[in-house]
C-alpha cells in the first residue's frame, strides 16, 4: 500500500439496481417467472427475456423523450408487463413511480401532478379511472396500456442498449404515502438504498429467500415499494411467481401448480386463503413459509399455518423505509421454547434487520429502555429510511437521523419490537394509554367476529375510554356479552370497551389498513350512557 492514502484498494461497483437484473440475467437467466395476467392467461417468461423486454422498454421510453431522473408512472396490478417496468424504467434513469389504483380520483390526480410524471403505464381494468383522470393531467406525455399497447410498443425497439450508468446516489423510485393527514407525501429512493435493503431482505433471518425458493407475492406491485421483494428476487434468481388477482382459490391453484414455497401479504390475505382452504379442502402444496405485514395476524391465523407446518413470519416497516424495518425470524433459543412461548414470539414484528437502527422516547425525548413495558414513540434511522420528503425543503429527521415512524411501541429485552398502536390511534384513558391494535386483535380471537376495530371516545372523568366496533361472522349471533367474557381473561380489567357496537361493516384506507380516521369522525358525537354519572366515583 503506497504511503499516505486514506482510501482502500477496492473497485468503485456502484449499487445501481440494474446490477441486479444484469446478475438474474447472467446466472439464473432461464429461471422461470410465472405470470397469471388479470385476463385470466399465464404467461412463462423468465430472467433473460424479461431483461430482454426491460431494454427494449428502456430504449421505448428515451424515444419518447423521457429523461434520466424523470418520473414515469405504473397504474396496474401484478403482471409480467408490470414486472419489466420496474427495470425498464429504472435501467434508463428514470424514477419508477407506482400508483396505488384503489386511491380516489382527486389523490391519484394530486400525486400524478406533485410526481410530474411523465409518462403512466396502466391495465385495462383501470380504463374508465384513466379517462376521468386525463382531462386533469395535460402534463403527462404519453398514456400506454398494458394489455393491448405495451407489446407493440416495445417491439418496436431492437433491445440493444446498455443501461443508463450513473451515481448510486440517484433516485430510482418514488412512492407516496397513503395520506392519512393531509395530502400524501412522496418518498424518494435512491439505487444505493434500494439494493442494501434488497441484500438485507433475503437473508435466512429475514425472508429466507434462494435460488431454491418459490415466490409468489400476493402484496401489490403498487404497494410500499413491493416490500423490495422483485428486486429481492432478482438478486437471488428464484422462480418469481406474480399474480394480477388475488382471489384466494386463484392463490391457492398456483401455490400447487407451480410448487410456490414462500408468499407474502396481508392479514385479509391470510384470512381469506384458510376460509377456501376450510370451505374447500383445498391444499397449499409445497408452501412453507408465509410473510405478514401491513398489520399483525390474529393468534388463530399463526396457530393455523403453524398446525400445517408452515412458517409466520411477522414483519412491520413503512414506505418511509423502503418499506421493511423488523421480521420475526427465530431466535437462538426457538427450539426450547413451548408452542404457546413461540406462538408470542411470532406474533410480534421481530427485530430490526441489518441496517435499521431503532429505539423509543418519552414526549421530551428522552430514551426509554427496552424492558418490554416502557411504552414510547418509535424512531427508527438506517441506510434505507427516508431523510426528506419529495420536493420538501427540510429534512424530516432530528439532528441524529432519527425519524419518528409515528408509531407507539415497547421493546422488549431480547430486542423484538411489540407496536402498541399509532401515536394517534392510541387511547389515553387515565393517564395510561390502551392498545387499539392489541384490544382489536384479541376480539378477533372471539368465535364469531369477523373483524374489530377500538377507538376512544371522550371520557369526563378518564380522558378516554374504548368503544368497539364489531362485525360478526356470517350467520354468526356472538353477543356484547359473548365478547366481554372472552376479553375478559386476555386483556387488563381496565381496558375492557365501555361498550360495543355491532356494524355491518367497517371503513379500510386505500392499502386496506382500518380507516381510524373515519371512525373517529363517524363516532365523534358518540357518548357512553352512563359516562357523566361515573364523574365522582372512585
Amino acid at each position: 500500500m503506497s504511503g499516505g492514502s486514506t482510501l482502500g484498494a477496492m473497485q468503485d461497483f456502484p449499487l445501481r439496481i440494474m446490477r441486479l437484473m444484469d446478475h438474474a440475467e447472467r446466472e439464473h437467466g432461464d429461471r422461470e417467472i410465472v405470470a397469471a395476467r388479470p385476463d385470466g392467461t399465464t404467461i412463462r417468461t423468465n430472467w433473460i427475456q424479461l431483461a430482454e423486454v426491460a431494454r427494449r422498454m428502456a430504449q421505448a421510453l428515451e424515444r419518447l423523450g423521457v429523461k434520466p431522473g424523470e418520473r414515469v408512472a405504473t397504474l396496474a396490478m401484478n403482471h409480467d408487463r408490470h414486472l419489466a417496468a420496474w427495470f425498464g424504467v429504472v435501467g434508463m434513469g428514470g424514477v419508477l413511480h407506482t400508483l396505488n389504483p384503489r386511491l380516489f380520483d382527486d389523490q391519484l390526480t394530486y400525486i400524478i401532478g406533485h410526481a410530474e410524471d411523465r409518462v403512466i403505464l396502466y391495465d385495462g381494468t383501470f380504463e374508465a379511472m384513466v379517462e376521468r383522470l386525463k382531462p386533469q393531467l395535460p402534463s403527462v406525455l404519453r398514456w400506454i396500456r398494458f394489455d393491448d399497447e405495451f407489446d407493440e410498443w416495445v417491439a418496436a425497439e431492437d433491445g440493444n442498449y446498455r443501461w443508463y450508468e450513473g451515481d448510486e446516489r440517484e433516485p430510482c423510485g418514488l412512492c407516496y404515502t397513503s395520506g392519512t393527514t393531509g395530502n400524501p407525501k412522496g418518498v424518494l429512493y435512491e439505487h444505493r438504498s434500494t439494493v442494501l435493503h434488497a441484500m438485507s431482505i433475503i437473508a435466512p433471518d429475514v425472508f429466507d429467500l434462494s435460488a431454491c425458493s418459490v415466490l409468489l407475492p400476493v402484496v401489490p406491485m403498487f404497494h410500499a415499494n413491493s416490500w423490495c421483494l422483485p428486486y429481492a428476487a432478482a438478486i437471488t434468481g428464484l422462480k418469481l411467481v406474480v399474480c394480477g388477482e388475488t382471489r384466494a382459490e386463484r392463490i391457492c391453484e398456483l401455490f400447487n401448480a407451480e410448487g410456490v414455497t414462500h408468499s407474502a401479504g396481508v392479514p385479509t390475505v391470510w384470512l381469506m386463503i384458510i376460509d377456501h382452504a376450510e370451505d374447500t379442502g383445498a391444499k397449499l402444496g409445497k408452501l412453507h413459509t408465509i410473510i405478514v405485514g401491513g398489520s399483525s395476524a390474529p393468534p388463530a391465523t399463526i396457530r393455523w399455518f403453524r398446525e400445517r407446518g408452515i412458517r409466520v413470519r411477522h414483519l412491520w416497516g413503512m414506505t418511509e423505509m423502503t418499506p421493511i424495518g423488523t421480521v420475526g425470524a427465530p431466535p437462538a433459543n426457538w427450539d426450547s421454547m413451548n408452542d404457546q412461548e413461540q406462538l408470542d414470539y411470532v406474533s410480534r414484528p421481530g427485530r430490526s434487520l441489518f441496517g435499521v437502527e431503532l429505539r423509543i422516547v418519552d414526549d421530551n425525548g428522552k430514551v426509554l429502555p427496552r424492558d418490554g413495558q416502557s411504552s414510547g414513540h418509535l424512531q427508527t434511522r438506517g441506510a434505507s429510511v427516508v431523510r426528506r420528503y419529495f420536493k420538501k425543503d427540510e429534512d424530516c429527521v432530528d439532528a441524529d437521523s432519527w425519524f419518528d415512524t409515528g408509531d407507539i411501541a415497547v421493546i422488549h429485552p431480547d430486542n423484538t419490537l411489540r407496536l402498541t398502536d399509532r401515536a394517534k390511534d392510541v387511547i389515553k384513558s387515565g393517564g395510561e394509554w390502551i392498545s387499539s391494535i392489541e384490544l382489536e386483535n384479541q376480539a378477533v380471537g372471539c368465535p364469531g367476529v369477523l373483524e374489530a376495530a377500538a377507538i376512544g371516545i371522550p371520557h369526563p372523568k378518564w380522558d378516554e375510554r374504548p368503544l368497539l366496533l364489531v362485525v360478526r361472522d356470517n350467520g354468526s349471533e356472538v353477543r356484547d356479552a359473548d365478547i366481554r367474557e372472552y376479553l375478559s381473561s386476555r386483556v387488563a380489567k381496565w381496558w375492557l370497551p365501555d361498550a360495543i357496537e355491532f356494524v355491518d361493516e367497517l371503513p379500510h384506507t386505500a392499502t386496506g389498513k382500518l380507516s381510524k380516521k373515519d371512525l373517529r369522525d363517524k363516532y365523534r358525537d358518540y357518548r357512553f350512557s352512563d359516562a357523566e354519572a361515573m364523574v365522582g366515583r372512585d
